[in-house]
């Protein structure tokens, strides 16, 4: 019989090496996140496989599973832990080998398998580990298939009635870039910097651009699991600055950046400026509007205002929903809607049919940036940048909170502001207008100008945006005013990053 599980476990020691260890808090919204070592242990990862395994069974779907790994250092003995537990559930293992994550989505449609589990920690730092999961292409699991699954792994609920087997598919990396580039070759001469911050998506990325006709200039694309300049995340400043240093040397068209498991992409303009993700969203949605009018398309609530407000959606028939931020629940509303598109803020774009399958592919994400710029043949990145109307918005800001105190925190601030609602109360010098708390808290004020708290899916954080149509000043006193309510919570820390 399997060992249940523990908490906590000190490394070298022999309950570490004899015990399962899977730290509670590892269990996120919508997949899995640990410090290796210090959370998880491979005989956890083995008892998240015997896991996920019974709880495929238990949902009666097809006990076959693919599997891939990110480059870590470390992901490779992670998987194999979480395959052994799974063959342990009676599953039938496809492993794809090293892949970003679309790849493994892609994989279920490929080679007609119904689960995936995803080894990659994503854009978080070296060290951590987590798995993306799902059992219904193209969705992954939402909170309710999280905490089942929390359930068995911790109370060791596991049946393991064997039979399961395990098969390597190879060569896989080759189908899923011949099925993004059996297209139309881009006509316009397009110079693309491919900056991959030595991630697993620099083994990819440069191949797929330069085979629908670009000219690519690779940035930080060699793998290098030390990430020896910076994390590839594609919201974090120091990447987007070398992308944009990149764009100005080489007088390229614009930059293309991709996290860790390329699923998420960034950019940069062509005079060197980075555009936040929810930014691009509108370019494209605009672009994609034009073609399919009266679309519908689903946002996260970290997103701009002007999808709301963009005369040309308005003209072009565009619905907007403004949804959960989170890959899986923006993928599961983009599927409930039948929406052509879903955007998120961090660089998660869901393309449905035509353009997609429904999940999320930073690659597929860069190519309809390249697509847009092939049908605007006489615009410049930046002048469809400069065409959108005007606002001031933050990067994504993230304070440290630890796991157990964060969501808790998070109620009292929307508390907070529901209250001062009822009341009339002013922030940032004006009536709130609207509170939207879908997740967390987003108040907007009189003029427009809107800050956003919630609590992170994935790190020990919260997750702070602010936006303005009105001025640079605007959006800071909004900053200023969200920050005077998280300074009363002495469990919120130091920001990563702030305006």
């Amino acid at each position: 019989m399997f060992p249940t599980p523990k908490s906590a476990l000190t490394p070298n020691t022999y309950d570490y090496e004899s015990s399962p260890l899977v730290k509670p808090t590892g269990f996120r919204e919508y997949d899995a996140r640990w410090l290796l070592e210090k959370e998880l242990n491979l005989m956890g990862a083995q008892a998240l496989g015997m896991g996920l395994g019974t709880m495929i069974r238990e949902m009666g779907i097809k006990a076959e599973i693919v599997t891939g790994h990110d480059f870590r250092s470390y992901s490779a003995s992670v998987k194999m832990a979480l395959i052994s537990g799974l063959m342990a559930a009676g599953c039938k293992v496809y492993d794809i080998g090293l892949a970003i994550t679309p790849m493994a989505y892609f994989a279920q449609f490929e080679l007609d398998v119904p689960c995936v589990a995803m080894v990659t920690a994503s854009h978080n730092d070296n060290g951590w580990t987590g798995v993306k999961m799902g059992a219904n292409r193209p969705l992954t699991f939402g909170p309710t298939e999280m905490t089942r699954l929390k359930e068995i792994v911790l109370g060791a609920q596991f049946n393991l009635s064997g039979g399961g087997s395990y098969e390597f598919v190879e060569n896989f990396p080759e189908r899923y870039i011949a099925d993004l580039t059996k297209r139309p070759k881009i006509k316009r001469k397009l110079k693309v910097v491919a900056a991959c911050g030595n991630g697993t998506a620099g083994a990819f990325a440069p191949r797929i651009l330069e085979a629908v006709g670009c000219e690519v200039v690779p940035l930080d694309c060699n793998l290098d699991h030390t990430f020896p300049r910076y994390n590839p995340n594609t919201e974090d400043m120091q990447m987007l600055h070398a992308m944009r240093d990149a764009v100005l040397m080489h007088k390229a068209d614009v930059a293309l950046g991709f996290d860790g498991d390329g699923d998420r992409c960034g950019v940069v303009d062509n005079e060197g400026e980075e555009i936040f993700a929810d930014k691009v969203g509108v370019m494209l949605a605009r672009d994609m509007s034009a073609l399919h009018k009266n679309s519908t398309f689903v946002v996260d609530v970290k997103s701009t205002g002007l999808f709301l407000t963009d005369p040309v959606l308005k003209v072009n028939g565009v619905k907007v929903d403004y949804w959960k931020t989170g890959h899986s629940y923006i993928k599961r509303r983009v599927n409930e809607l039948g929406a052509v598109a879903g955007f998120e803020k961090s660089g998660h774009f869901f393309f449905n049919k035509p353009f997609g399958r429904g999940y999320d592919d930073g690659m597929i994400f860069g190519l309809a940036v390249c697509d847009m710029l092939d049908r605007n043949p006489d615009k410049s990145m930046a002048d469809l940048r400069k065409a959108l109307p005007k606002t001031w918005g933050s990067p994504t800001m993230s304070p440290h909170c630890d796991d157990e105190k964060k969501y808790g925190v998070v109620d009292a601030v929307v508390k907070h502001f529901q209250d001062a609602k009822a009341k009339g109360d002013q922030v940032a010098g004006q009536p709130i207008r609207e509170l939207v708390t879908v997740n967390g808290v987003r108040v907007t004020v009189e003029d427009g100008t809107w800050g956003l708290v919630r609590a992170s899916s994935n790190k020990p954080e919260l997750v702070v945006v602010v936006e303005s149509p009105a001025s640079e000043q605007r959006m800071r006193d909004m900053f200023k005013a969200i920050d005077g309510v998280l300074r009363t919570h002495p469990e919120v820390g130091e920001y990563n990053q702030t305006i």
